[in-house]
């Protein structure tokens, strides 16, 4: 295999990695706080803003409680954005679970997360052959280790 098909084949893999893990926000104690607990879900990357109040109202102006899926082979899908603003840091590993009243209907497994960050952002695919359905109300919890729940927000997969 010539090296130009294996650098191609690297960036690829570089590419998948990249959109699956989660990172660390640049974001000041303002702002952390005042979503402290939240799971914020939008479209895109979060807007910054002048200052922090600024960018408070930018962030709460971006957030979406409704997402609208994208059918394709009878299977609708969801993708969206997210920053989760921690209640307790310490974890290398999250689970984002998708609860229809007190029944699971999805998770998704974060890895590789730095135990020391307050706020992760990341993108999220998920589908209806993982468990969702079109119409339904979740409420969205990221939890721990220990099953604490660490950030939450409630969405309407459309």
């Amino acid at each position: 295999m010539s090296r130009r098909v294996m650098s191609a084949a690297a960036l690829a893999v570089a590419a998948v990695l990249a959109t699956s893990q989660s990172a660390m926000a640049e974001m000041s104690r303002p702002v952390i706080s005042a979503f402290r607990g939240q799971l914020v879900v939008s479209q895109d990357e979060l807007p910054e803003g002048k200052n922090d109040k600024d960018t408070i109202a930018k962030i709460k102006k971006a957030q979406v409680k409704e997402l609208t899926g994208t059918a394709s082979d009878d299977v609708t899908s969801w993708t969206f954005h997210y920053a989760a603003f921690l209640t307790k840091t310490g974890s290398k590993e999250l689970k984002m679970r998708f609860m229809k009243g007190k029944q699971l209907s999805a998770d998704k497994r974060l890895d590789g997360i730095d135990p020391k960050t307050p706020v992760l952002i990341g993108d999220i695919n998920i589908n209806e052959d993982e468990g969702l359905a079109k119409g339904n109300t979740y409420t969205i919890e990221l939890v721990n280790g220990s099953d604490a729940v660490v950030a939450k927000t409630t969405l309407v997969m459309k």
